[in-house]
């Protein structure tokens, strides 16, 4: 389970499930927390005077009609406890992100121009063209090979800080792998925060970036990425772990 994501489906829910009230949303996130600790598990089991006290909730009869509503809308399934000793059990409900149909499309017709464009650029190799040959000199003595050093031929690369517009994060993203979806998560993610690291400091290079996103969603997902495109680094969050 991904922590950002799940909460991240949960609160796009709770922007647009207007029966929902502040007293459902802060019991909702104490019992986010608890499933977090408890690594997600299939099953928690919650006391209720802890739960009122981390929602904020003074009164029994507000915590119970926001845990059966909660229940009864599909955020969770609560199966109450009659003994006064053991406390309830809660399903907790992975919530999923939906998109709308027009962004399905757009999805559908990006994906279709990144195929176009990866089949029409792909590098086409001669099998009479020797790889990594080495070229001599012909004036050399004998016909030797002559290796010349490379300090200061070649230029530094290029570092993007930002990318240059959505499209291209979007073919990024499907380059690596992953749908044009995910890339758009990405884009607007950052494109909100001024392309700023959460201690303020602006990107460096947002394929780097991009590339350690890639990296936890695979993770999510299950997939393997090659080592070509994993990040040479130790330094690596993993979100799957409770905060």
């Amino acid at each position: 389970m991904n922590y950002i994501k799940l909460l991240n489906a949960a609160f796009e829910k709770f922007y647009f499930d207007d029966r929902l009230n502040p007293a459902h949303i802060t019991l909702y996130l104490a019992l986010f927390q608890e499933w977090n600790c408890s690594r997600f598990a299939l099953e928690i089991s919650v006391n209720r005077r802890d739960l009122m006290r981390a929602a904020k909730i003074g009164s029994k009869s507000t915590y119970h009609r926001c845990i059966v509503n909660l229940h009864h809308w599909g955020y969770l399934i609560y199966f109450p406890s009659k003994s006064a000793f053991k406390g309830s059990r809660i399903r907790m409900c992975v919530l999923e992100k939906q998109e709308t149909k027009a962004e399905e499309d757009y999805d559908s017709f990006l994906d279709g121009i990144a195929r176009q464009y990866s089949a029409k650029n792909a590098p086409e190799q001669s099998r009479y063209s020797p790889v990594n040959e080495h070229l001599s000199k012909p004036s050399s003595p004998n016909n030797k090979l002559v290796v010349g050093s490379n300090i200061n031929r070649s230029k530094p690369e290029k570092i993007n800080k930002r990318p240059n517009d959505r499209k291209e994060v979007l073919l990024y993203f499907i380059e690596k792998g992953l749908s044009s979806g995910e890339g758009k998560k990405f884009f607007d993610y950052y494109q909100e925060k001024e392309w700023r690291t959460g201690d303020g400091e602006e990107v460096r290079d947002w394929q780097a970036l991009a590339l350690s996103w890639i990296k936890n969603t695979f993770r999510y997902t299950g997939k393997k990425l090659s080592k070509k495109d994993s990040l040479q680094t130790a330094n690596i969050k993993d979100y799957d772990q409770p905060l």
